[in-house]
Parts: structure tokens; sequence; C-alpha cells
């Protein structure tokens, strides 16, 4: 990251019970090299965290970057770049930091969410981290500051130091959302890829209840007992789901003691499931779901259960049916068993 024949300070900032787990893991990574490392609690905010970083700078360091740890892939040579420029004057001897032009169109909106103009974005750009600054400069920013900033220049600025920009990099952008991560596993060419999940539910039939059943109901058959209506097929296909995308299960997600999902059509918890699934940089492939059980007799609703199921979850659903020749639970008629197979792939 830093020149070969230059000695350089890391501090990494973390959260007070998070520094014990840090520490370990800081020393294993710098290895021979651990003592240029230290490691320290922040603060409650992000400027009171910096300020517990300059706090440990060495005496002798004339030059601070101020790093975001959510910008994981940064290049070493954005490094040298914003170090590089600082020590040639950057902007009459003051910050530097990397940026990007902004390529989207960029819209102005007042309260109502109305547009009311566009903005030259030829005068915009976007703007990373590493922020580097001269020692002396930055302290006395930090040491002036009054009130909270987004990022370390424009508390520099605020203390009237200037700042100017080099090039920034694509690499470094921000892993925040699980679509970040996702982008950064491909990047590193560790992308999850396609992903299957099985899922299985099974429920005793009850007389007194209506039976749903691949999300449409069934007159004249037995229903299923359950918390819920007891849709053993879309339980299944959640927990497929849940559990290609390392999710958990319908029993940890929507618990059978949760009097909120008391009677709920089944329906809901696929939707949540999908809401999950897809929040985690997810999309379904598909889904297969194959049913046991002596009735009801799934070939003449065959498609229409297809139909319903693969509108609600955005992807082909298939689904099959069989009995077990009278062996077992499903054979003796006191249930039905389902089995799904979800493919998933990462966005």
């Amino acid at each position: 990251m830093f020149d070969a024949v230059e000695a350089a300070q890391v501090v990494v900032v973390v959260p007070q019970a998070k520094l014990a787990a840090a520490k370990t893991i800081a020393a294993r990574a710098a290895g021979a090299a651990s003592g240029y490392l230290t490691v320290v609690a922040g603060g409650e905010t992000r400027q009171a965290s910096v300020v517990a970083g300059l706090a440990v700078v060495a005496p002798e360091v004339d030059v601070v970057l101020v790093h975001d740890a959510a910008r994981a892939l940064t290049p070493g040579s954005l490094f040298d770049r914003v170090i590089s420029a600082v020590r040639t004057g950057g902007a009459e001897g003051g910050g530097v930091i990397p940026a990007l032009p902004v390529s989207d169109t960029i819209k102005r909106i007042d309260r109502r969410e109305k547009v009311v103009a566009t903005v030259n974005r030829n005068d915009l750009v976007h703007v990373q981290t590493p922020q580097g600054f001269p020692r002396a400069a930055l302290d006395a920013a930090y040491a002036a500051a009054l009130k909270e900033h987004t990022d370390d220049a424009a508390l520099f600025q605020e203390a009237g130091g200037t700042v100017s920009i080099v090039e920034g990099e694509a690499r470094a952008f921000k892993i925040t959302t699980p679509w970040d991560l996702r982008r950064a596993e491909n990047v590193l060419g560790i992308s999850s890829g396609l992903r299957t999940g099985l899922g299985v539910d099974v429920h005793a039939y009850d007389d007194s209840a209506p039976l749903w059943l691949g999300g449409i109901y069934w007159p004249d058959e037995p229903g299923l007992a359950g918390h819920s209506d007891g849709d053993v097929v879309v339980h299944a296909i959640c927990d497929a789901l849940l559990s290609a995308a390392g999710l958990g299960d319908m029993g940890t997600r929507f618990g059978s003691d949760d009097p909120r999902f008391a009677g709920a059509r089944s329906e809901t918890f696929l939707r949540e499931t999908l809401t999950l699934v897809t929040g985690s940089g997810f999309a379904v492939g598909n889904v297969a779901v194959q049913v046991i059980g002596k009735r009801p007799r799934i070939a003449p609703r065959r498609s229409e259960v297809e139909t319903l199921l693969t509108g609600l979850v955005g992807a082909p659903v298939s689904v099959s049916a069989t009995t077990t020749d009278g062996l077992g639970f499903t054979g003796r008629g006191e249930g039905i068993t389902a089995i799904a197979l979800a493919t998933i792939t990462a966005n």
C-alpha cells in the first residue's frame, strides 16, 4: 500500500465492544509489521472516532490519510496518489481527496418531491477516501471543530483549509448494502453465483379447518393443522428460499408462538421471505415443489397453483405430486408433506 522505503503507521479505529477481537485480527493480518499497527476504540460519531485515531499518531508523521473501512477494495495506488499530492503541495498545502466524475443526470427536488431543476453535473464529483492532509493542519482543524461534518474535507475547509482532488478509483466503492457485497465478490472473483436451498414442511389433517394448499382454497377437503393456514407448499417454498440465501428458516423468521401470525395466510410469509431474499442481493431463479399425500388430488388444479405461485415468486414454480403407497405418515392419510427446491442467483 505504501512505498517500501517509507515507514507508515496504520491506526485502526473500531467500536469499543469490538476492540479485543479487532486487535487479534489486526495482529494476525500485520504479521511481522505489527509494530507499525495501532488499534484503538472510537467514539459515538465518525468525527469522534477520527479524533481518537489522531490522538495516537506518532509525532514524526507529517501526512495523515483518513480512510473508510467500507471502501475495502481501494487499490494501494490510490493511497500513493493522495500522499504524493499532499507532499507536493496539493491545493496550496491543503488537503487532497480522490474523486470520480458524476455520470448520472442530477435533479434538484422540493419538499413535495417535485423536480425543480436539473443540476449541472460538470461541477460535481463523487468523493472517495483516503482523504489526505498535512498532519499539523488536520490536527488544528479537528481541535477547532464546533459541529459534526460528513467527511474530513468538509471539516478541514470549515477551519479555513483548502482541498483539491486527484483521480479516484472505481474499485474504491463503499460496501454498505448486500448488493455492494455481491459486487465486491464479483470483483474479487469469488461470486457465490448460483445457490440452491431445500425446504420441507409437514402438517397433519384437521377436519375443522379449511384447506389452503399452494396458495389456493380447496373446498370439500380436510384442512391442515397449524399456527397459520398450514399451507405446506408455501411453507416449504419459504424454507427453501431462506435456506438458499443463508437466512435461516421459517421457524426463526416467523415463529409459531408469535400471535401476529395466528391464522395468517401463507402468502404473507412468502412475500416477506422474498423481501428478505431480494434485500440480501439475490434473485430467484426457479422453484420446484413435490407434494406427498393421499389427498387432495393435485393434478386437476396443478396449472392453477403453478400460475399463482409463479406470479407471487416472480420466477417459474413447478408443482408435482406423489403418494407413498400406503407407507408412513402420509401413506396412512394422516397429513401432507411438501418438499421444495429453490435456486437463487446473486445480483
